[in-house]
C-alpha cells in the first residue's frame, strides 16, 4: 500500500472523528461534565487523537523519503500534538469541489480565502475554550465565562489589546502567545493574497492603457 490509497481510505474516517473531537471539546469545556459524562467525553477525545496518531505514523512508514516527508508534513505533526486543529480537514473538502480544482489565479484565492475564512473562525473559537478552561477555575481569573472568553480572542487576535479581559494563568498565557503568533500569521497571508490580487489587476489593465 502507498501512502496516496491510504489517504483515500482515511480521508473520511479522519474528518469524522476531526468533528467529533471538536463538539465533544466544546461540551467538555463549556457543559464542564463531572462523573460518568466526564469521562465519556474523554475517552472520545482519547479515542480521536490515536486515529489522528496512527494517521500520521502509518504515512510516515508509508513515505519513500521519510525525511523529506517528515520536513513538509509538519501541519500533520502539529496536529498530532493539538488535535482541534485537526477539524481543518473539513475545509480541504469543500476545496475539492470543481470550481476550486482551476489553476487560474481567481481560483487560488479562493481556495485560499476559504481556508483564511475557516481558520480565523476556529482560531478564535479554539482560543476561546482553551483560555476558558485554564483560566475559569482560578481564583484570580477574569475571565469565567465563553462570552468572556470569545471576546478576549477577538481582541487579542487584532492586536487592539483593551486589557480589560487578560490570562493569569500560566496555561492561559501560553494559549495567549500561540493566538498572538497565529494572528501574525494570518495576517501576513492575507496581505500576500491581497497584494496577488491587486497585481493582477494591474497586469490585466496594462496592456489596454
Amino acid at each position: 500500500m502507498n501512502e496516496s490509497r491510504w489517504q483515500g481510505i482515511i480521508q473520511w474516517p479522519l474528518t469524522a472523528a476531526s468533528l467529533i473531537f471538536l463538539v465533544t471539546y466544546s461540551l467538555r469545556v463549556l457543559g464542564d461534565f463531572h462523573g460518568e459524562l466526564r469521562t465519556v467525553t474523554w475517552l472520545i477525545i482519547v479515542a480521536a487523537w490515536l486515529l489522528f496518531l496512527m494517521d500520521y505514523v502509518v504515512r510516515l512508514a508509508l513515505a519513500a523519503d521519510r525525511g523529506h516527508w517528515f520536513r513538509t508534513h509538519i501541519f500533520e505533526l502539529l496536529a498530532v500534538f493539538l488535535p482541534p486543529v485537526r477539524p481543518l480537514r473539513a475545509l480541504r473538502l469543500i476545496t475539492l469541489l470543481k470550481v476550486f480544482q482551476r489553476t487560474s489565479g481567481d481560483a487560488l484565492r479562493a481556495r485560499v480565502s476559504i481556508y483564511l475564512t475557516g481558520s480565523i473562525s476556529l482560531l478564535v473559537y479554539l482560543a476561546s475554550l482553551a483560555v476558558l478552561q485554564c483560566e475559569r477555575f482560578s481564583p484570580r481569573a477574569n475571565i469565567t465565562s465563553f462570552g468572556d472568553a470569545l471576546w478576549w480572542a477577538f481582541v487579542t487576535l487584532s492586536t487592539v489589546g483593551y486589557g480589560d479581559y487578560y490570562p493569569v494563568t500560566a496555561a492561559g498565557r501560553l494559549v495567549a502567545v500561540a493566538l498572538m503568533l497565529g494572528g501574525i500569521a494570518l495576517v501576513g497571508v492575507i496581505t500576500a493574497t491581497l497584494s496577488s490580487w491587486i497585481v493582477e489587476r494591474v497586469m490585466a489593465i496594462r496592456p489596454h492603457s
